[in-house]
Formats: structure tokens, C-alpha cells, sequence
């Protein structure tokens, strides 16, 4: 706790205007790009509100000029030839410049904990090692 009596839990939340307390997100999870600090979750809930996509999680991508990109692994609904254009256009399309998805990795599947969690580190590890010519 803090001298003002706030218990620092690492978590991102907000106040509603009824004085709910809402948590969304984690502060270590935040992408960092140019300054601007990204909340995967954010990007996630977007993107699962696309029709064509089952499912979705979003990494900081490692990039020397901008600290960190917002990537996307995406698992398409089946039958679906949703392209990585289409997902980043329908990111653009709602969120400020900055938080835009740069990259996109189509996957059969997104790491998960046996609680739900998605399990970034595995992204991260698997987007690294994939290297920027195969994406």
C-alpha cells in the first residue's frame, strides 16, 4: 500500500461514473510503442468482435526504431480467408494511429493456461523465433 492507502496490484483500472471498479488489464502486459503505452486486451476484444475470427491474442513485438508493435495471432473461424490486411483495417478503423496492429500471424490455435489465460511469453517466444521474414 501506498501512503494515500492504494493497494499496488500492477493492474490497469477505472472508475465508472456509478463508482464501480473495473480492471483491464495488467500494467506489466502493456505494449510500449513510441512512448505510447498499448493494452492487449483492448486490441483482443476488437479483434474478436470480427465475425471471421474464433480467436485472438496480441504481443509487444520486439522493433529497434519504436520500442515495441502491436502484433496479432489470429484463429480464423473455419472456411474464413480473412487476410492480414482485413484484420489490420479493422483494427485502424477503431482505435487511435498508435495502437494499430503492425503484424499478423494467422495460428490453429492460441496458447492458453489450464485457467484461460493467454500465455504471451509462448507468442512472443514462437513470433521471435518465426523472424520478420516469415510473417
Amino acid at each position: 500500500m501506498d501512503s494515500e492507502g492504494w493497494l499496488k496490484t500492477g493492474d490497469l483500472c477505472y472508475f465508472n461514473e456509478d463508482g464501480f471498479l473495473y480492471i483491464v488489464d495488467r500494467l506489466k502486459e502493456l505494449i510500449k510503442y513510441k512512448g505510447y503505452q498499448v493494452p492487449p486486451a483492448e486490441l483482443e476484444h476488437i479483434l474478436n468482435s470480427h465475425p471471421d475470427i474464433l480467436d485472438a491474442a496480441v504481443i509487444p513485438y520486439p522493433d529497434e526504431d519504436v520500442g515495441q508493435l502491436p502484433m496479432a495471432f489470429i484463429v480464423r473461424k473455419p472456411g474464413s480467408k480473412l487476410t492480414e490486411q482485413q484484420v489490420m483495417d479493422h483494427v485502424a478503423k477503431l482505435v487511435a494511429p498508435y495502437k494499430k496492429v503492425r503484424r499478423v500471424a494467422f495460428v490453429s490455435a492460441i496458447p492458453k493456461s489450464p485457467a484461460g489465460k493467454i500465455l504471451r511469453r509462448e507468442l512472443i517466444q514462437q513470433a521471435v523465433s518465426m523472424g520478420a521474414s516469415k510473417l
